[in-house]
């Protein structure tokens, strides 16, 4: 029994040995660096000049910042639009590609590309892609005899432009992780839902989609959080235009405290676009909420 509480204690000591450099790693690289912009929100940090102590000022003036709500309004109305429809594509593309087919890993593979393409790169790629003249999405349509719009200049489809490019370049890691849900599901509720004489659509709708609750609300989730923190698409389709409809909460933070140096202010900013993530996580975790499938 001496020997066995020898060994637990060395295996203790070697997991302490084996975690402290990620602990270390987290604390520089991650509770450091929100601490100290928590209290540089409170300042009036400007790089240049001397910081000084303003208390609640900088949260005061971003109550009053009709820009930074109207970032919001226009993440709200990304995500919409954006969490569904990419639940719906991802969860359809995945029922697909579950099948046992030949070749069906290709593509697999293919779907799944996108994901692993810098943001940058891909929104560069759609710019030539949607543009108005010599663009490849509106040659399309001019075959039909459709006019397209200029994509990323007009206020009614600028929006849509970047809800169409993230979408096609997170759908793929997505049905990846629908997959994965979808062989969680035991084979013998289908089995028995068929010698019950159960359709292929009450099979989805009782077994598949119950089945599926946790998976979608881990998909819902991130689809959310994303959708806050979008910055890279916006700045390079649109830089925030045109009127500002573009504009994300991110975006207008980069603009506060690297272009205008305005980082006490900056810092506000975003410790409130933090509480705005943490509330619609948990308005998220509250209508995803269910008790557990019974298997």
């Amino acid at each position: 029994m001496a020997s066995i509480g020898k060994l637990n204690r060395h295996q203790e000591k070697m997991a302490y040995v084996f975690i402290t450099p990620t602990l270390l790693l987290f604390a520089i690289f991650t509770v450091i660096p929100v601490v100290m912009a928590l209290y540089l929100s409170f300042t009036n940090y400007d790089v240049l000049s001397r910081m000084d102590w303003v208390a609640l000022d900088n949260y005061k003036r971003l109550f009053k910042d009709s820009l930074y709500w109207t970032t919001f309004k226009n993440v709200i109305f990304y995500s919409i639009i954006f969490v569904p429809l990419n639940i719906l594509f991802s969860l359809g593309l995945a029922m697909l590609m579950n099948f046992k087919r030949f070749g069906i890993r290709l593509f697999r593979t293919l779907n799944y590309l996108p994901t692993l393409t810098s943001a940058v790169a891909a929104a560069t790629v759609w710019i030539w892609l949607l543009h108005p003249e010599f663009g490849l999405v509106n040659n399309i349509l001019g075959w039909f005899g459709i006019t397209g719009p200029a994509w990323l200049a007009q206020t009614e489809t600028a929006m849509p432009s970047i809800i169409m490019v993230t979408l096609w370049q997170s759908i793929g890691s997505n049905m990846v992780i629908y997959i994965a849900g979808l062989q969680g599901v035991p084979d013998y509720l289908y089995e028995s839902a068929k010698l019950d004489g159960a359709s292929a659509f009450a099979r989805f709708r009782y077994i598949t989609w119950p089945q599926l609750r946790p998976t979608t609300f881990l998909i819902s989730t991130m689809a959310i959080i994303g959708a806050l923190q979008l910055f890279d698409q916006a700045f390079v389709l649109t830089q925030g235009g045109p009127g500002n409809v573009t504009k994300t909460p991110v975006y207008l933070i980069y603009q506060q405290g690297f272009k205008q140096l305005q980082m006490g202010y900056a810092s506000a900013q975003a410790f409130v676009l933090a509480i705005a993530i943490l509330i619609f996580s948990l308005i998220n975790m509250r209508i995803n909420k269910a008790e557990e499938p019974v298997v």
